[in-house]
């Protein structure tokens, strides 16, 4: 079976059939979605093959794309036939037929032919475009540009959600189609004759709204009468900002919410017409959303609920007439990445009264809302409280949250009858609910919502060691809590920022976990929108605190997300993007903060978070603890040079290529010269931190000579300077584990991953974290930085875990990445791990390698390759081979 699929803006969609119907896979659950609105002029379009059958590769394909089902299944490719072409490419094919139109739908099939024989035509697959650019939108931007009498913009903003609706008759002859565009800011939930379209919450994802605005598109036809309503539900979102008359200088007011609409309606006899947003529309904001602010909740006033608003016939003389509202800067795009959903539920697993208030604990660490079943009288209260911790005395540990207020509060009209009742436009991070104004609720009246961006998971991962099964479920968790439409630190205080340091080696390490592609190709191009004009790229992007600080580490991420793209997804598209941003952005740091000796002096932030002298510390006041943040630029500004180096070769451009080799060149004599020196201890660089040695072993940037003395060093004083445990912050935790396992010390590097003592990751899970903290010592530092639910510090474990334990990557060579070609070469020997089993779902399909050490020394290793790729396998006495697709067993020594 092949896996068909159209890549648009970087979302991929695929299907499945039997390379001679050996074998039958089912879709998997977002990919069986058809594509709405796609935006991009060319899609590109992929397979994948699978079969019991060994050594199965492609060595031809053929492609029909058809205006019509009718036409495809006659054999007929009226938009594109692509012929019989000789290649082994299945992945990121660009479509190549006629251009594509304005709401177009279009169905396409394909016929693979491989060295087992050919396939089947595929079921078909299809896709639908958007509208393609300002001019093919109707209508307006409605809604209210101020607050009403009752909301309080503030610290703590109060700003009703607006209420909007309209009628509409079909005309007198048979619906074929209709599809409607929404671009609903700052969040939205539509309504056609009474019914919620799609199941998807918090949309459309933020982005920056001066440069780009997400619209979403569904197919409706289903929904639409003879006599219809529309209604839609605004909430605020990031468009308007959660702290007005505070800190202006930092926080970005987009405005208020607003919305634009076209529902496209397509009849049997060739016409359509479009329903548009415009001043025909009626609003109110005196609705039961009373308040809906991301960082302090939502308030529900249930005696204030509109009835039937969405129904046709709604008597709506007492709303007000809409206004056509200020039009946001940016360009209307369709949505390039999943929206966010429900993703599970959990129930809680204690309920602890205390007086008048209960105590909920969720048992694990999370991010959403609490769901509840509604009993009480008219005007009763229920507030419900969100923390990740308590305090000794039971209550709720609040102070981590700052100044956000995390809460949601409903008001009962007496009439609810045990209905069900969950937030709409707001989150929360927590483990437990101070429940009042409910003192009979009962655990069965309470779920948990998990939210977070809808993306598959495509790996497993287990071991002998159960604090690394921990940890590493403990990562899966904090992860998906993050995922909020682009990347963010922390779901719980008045923060939840995209901080793109915490993701410069974590886009890596979540390529394992989930199909993140789509989001972080969205999130790559909201670096670059977020870019100044002199280059300079900011810590947050989108740029919703306007924090330039003219780092090197923490944009580091845009080109680390590049590569990551293309090496895991095989997806140059983000590379052809960024290049040029990249190259702006490091000119900018060097042609400003280099000095006469060639070094980068600008750093904001060091080694951030590196385990402190004193456990109520944040940071270290310890000079030898410090890594010299003048090292640490210098030393990522070498990195990117290479990186350039990379994706000048990948895309053709050869004089470029030795432009960056020279720039690396000159600014590795220069590292070396400002920092290699002798000491009483032997070589080192700098201070002799664990940092300072390892980012240039990590980077290439130690001579020939030095590499093993530095390499020993570097072990050394692991060992017997920090008795195996972490010894470094952010910056150095991203390359440890895996550099001290190509310099041949991987059993130091399964000690610090396995560790249950301070500082480990290990020692979170010994103190009952069921996510990853912000700090080493999270549980004793000072409040006002301790988040329970952060990814900052996991660095490089999870590629570790993946790429080392489990043995499996990708080929980094132009044409081989995505998995096309794997390299499997597990530490077999590594001592305080005796199995492992790993399983990877790629583009080409599953890829798995388990391993078991015998009694008597011998190691079972089972390895499974998907059709259409080759893998080398590697063996821990330097033996190579070569195979293609199947199963394969193997005794090592």
């Amino acid at each position: 079976m092949k896996r068909l699929f159209c890549v648009l803006l970087g979302v991929a969609w695929m299907a499945v059939i039997p390379a001679e119907a050996v074998c039958v896979t089912k879709l998997r659950t977002e990919q069986m979605e058809n594509p709405m609105g796609i935006e991009a002029r060319t899609p590109r379009l992929g397979w994948q093959i699978t079969t019991e059958k060994n050594d199965v590769r492609q060595i031809a394909y053929h492609i029909r794309v058809a205006s019509s089902p009718e036409l495809l299944a006659a054999g007929k490719g009226d938009m594109w036939d692509s012929g019989i072409v000789e290649s082994d490419a299945s992945q990121w094919i660009d479509y190549g037929g006629r251009q594509l139109r304005s709401g177009e739908r279009v169905w396409w099939s394909v016929k693979s032919y491989t060295t087992q024989g050919e396939s089947p035509w595929s079921e078909p697959g299809r896709w639908s475009m958007g509208l393609q650019g300002e001019h093919a939108w109707k209508g307006r931007w409605i809604g209210l540009d101020r607050a009403m009498p009752w909301d309080d913009e503030t610290q703590w903003s109060r700003l009703s959600a607006r209420y909007l609706r309209h009628e509409f008759q079909t005309l007198e002859k048979p619906l074929l189609r209709a599809t409607v565009y929404i671009a609903g800011l700052g969040l939205y939930e539509l309504f056609i004759n009474g019914q919620r379209v799609g199941d998807q919450v918090l949309a459309p994802v933020p982005t920056d709204y001066r440069k780009t605005v997400v619209y979403d598109t569904f197919d409706v036809t289903d929904l639409i009468a003879g006599e219809n309503a529309i209604g839609v539900t605004l909430g605020n979102g990031r468009y308007y900002c959660m702290r007005q008359q505070f800190k202006t200088y930092k926080f970005l007011h987009y405005g208020y919410p607003k919305l634009r609409l076209n529902l496209v309606l397509e009849y049997a006899d060739g016409t359509n017409e479009t329903v548009v947003t415009d001043t025909d529309w009626k609003i109110t904001a005196d609705g039961p959303i009373r308040s809906n602010n991301e960082y302090d909740g939502e308030i529900y006033d249930a005696n204030r609920e509109l009835g039937d608003w969405s129904l046709p016939g709604y008597d709506d003389s007492q709303w007000m007439e809409v206004e056509r509202v200020g039009i946001p800067s940016g360009m209307l795009r369709g949505k390039m990445t999943p929206n966010m959903k429900v993703l599970r539920t959990v129930k809680p697993v204690a309920l602890k009264r205390m007086g008048e208030k209960v105590i909920v604990d969720m048992g694990e660490n999370m991010a959403g809302w609490l769901k509840l079943r509604i009993r009480g009288e008219h005007g009763d209260t229920i507030r419900m409280r969100f923390a990740e911790l308590l305090q000794a005395d039971g209550n709720l540990y609040t102070q981590n949250l700052r100044d956000a207020r995390s809460e949601d509060i409903y008001i009962c009209h007496g009439k609810e009858e045990g209905r069900w009742w969950a937030p709409r436009f707001v989150y929360h991070g927590f483990r437990y609910v101070e429940l009042t104004g409910c003192p009979d609720i009962q655990t069965e009246d309470l779920t948990g919502e998990v939210v977070a961006d809808e993306m598959e998971r495509i790996s497993t991962f287990h071991t002998s060691d159960e604090t690394l099964n921990a940890v590493h479920e403990n990562a899966v968790r904090g992860i998906v809590a993050n995922y909020k439409g682009m990347p963010v630190d922390c779901p719980q205080r008045n923060e939840r920022q995209p901080w793109l340091g915490d993701r410069a080696m974590g886009v890596w390490g979540e390529s394992y976990l989930f199909s993140n592609g789509p989001l972080y190709a969205k999130w790559t191009r909201d670096i670059c929108e977020a870019q100044r004009e002199d280059g300079c790229i900011p810590d947050v992007a989108p740029a919703f605190w306007y924090y330039y600080s003219d780092n090197v580490t923490w944009p580091y991420t845009l080109p680390s997300a590049v590569r990551m793209l293309y090496t895991q997804h095989g997806n140059v598209r983000p590379m052809e993007q960024c290049y040029d941003h990249i190259v702006r952005w490091i000119n900018h740091i060097c042609d400003t903060f280099t000095d006469a000796d060639g070094i980068v002096t600008k750093d904001q932030y060091g080694d951030w978070c590196v385990p402190p002298e004193s456990p109520e510390l944040i940071h270290s006041q310890d000079p030898m603890r410090r890594t010299d943040g003048t090292l640490i630029a210098t030393a990522y500004t070498v990195r990117v040079f290479q990186d350039l180096q990379y994706f000048a070769d990948i895309l053709g451009k050869e004089a470029e290529v030795l432009v960056w080799q020279e720039r690396e060149r000159q600014m590795k004599a220069a590292f070396n010269n400002r920092f290699l020196r002798q000491t009483d201890g032997g070589l080192c660089y700098d201070n002799g931190t664990v940092t300072a040695q390892l980012l240039p072993l990590a980077f290439g940037i130690v001579p020939d000579s030095c590499e093993t003395l530095i390499a020993q060093r570097l072990a050394t004083d692991i060992v017997e300077k920090h008795d195996s445990h972490i010894s470094c912050g952010v910056i150095g935790v991203q390359w440890l584990l895996r550099e001290l396992s190509r310099r041949g010390y991987a059993d130091i590097a399964c000690r610090i991953a396995t560790n249950r003592d301070y500082p480990s990751w290990g020692y979170m899970v010994e103190r009952g974290a069921t996510t990853i903290w912000e700090l080493w010592n999270g549980d004793t530092a000072d409040p006002e930085m301790n988040s329970a639910n952060h990814v900052m510090l996991l660095g490089d474990l999870l590629p570790w875990c993946y790429e080392v334990v489990g043995g499996i990557r990708s080929d980094t060579r132009s044409g081989l990445t995505g998995f096309k070609r794997i390299i499997l070469q597990p530490s077999l020997h590594v001592k305080g791990i005796d199995q492992a089993r790993t399983t990877l779902e790629t583009l080409y399909g599953t890829i798995e390698s388990s391993w078991t050490r015998k009694s008597g020394g011998e190691t079972e290793w089972t390895v499974r390759i998907p059709a259409n790729t080759t893998a080398e396998v590697r063996f821990p006495d330097g033996k190579c081979i070569e195979l293609t697709s199947g199963c394969h067993q193997f005794r090592v020594k």
